[in-house]
């Protein structure tokens, strides 16, 4: 099976760590972090990305660039808010997106 890689952008540096983290735990994803509009800018631009995950700290303007941005570059991508609430939340929230629901 494919390695899907999940692009996670918060400005909270220890919270992205959480979240790589447990991406990280699935054999089968890859978790890339960015701590901003920038970063994320730029892992998108030379990495395939599958999802990108919107997390703490991101405004809805910054939200709906990195959105714009993916739709441009391929519009396959995926983009999910992810506002916390557990690692249970966290996994199915990204099966969930991942299964086009």
């Amino acid at each position: 099976m494919a390695q899907i890689n999940i692009l996670a952008v918060a400005n909270h540096p220890e919270i992205l760590e959480t979240i790589i983290r447990l991406i990280n735990q699935n054999e089968r994803w890859h978790g890339i972090p960015a701590g901003s509009l920038e970063e994320a800018e730029e892992v998108l631009r030379v990495n395939s990305i599958d999802l990108v995950l919107l997390g703490v700290g991101i405004d809805e303007e910054t939200g709906e660039r990195i959105t714009s941005l993916c739709t441009s570059i391929d519009p396959r991508i995926v983009c999910l808010r992810h506002f916390g609430g557990g690692s249970g939340l966290l996994y199915s929230e990204i099966r969930h997106a991942l299964s086009g629901g």
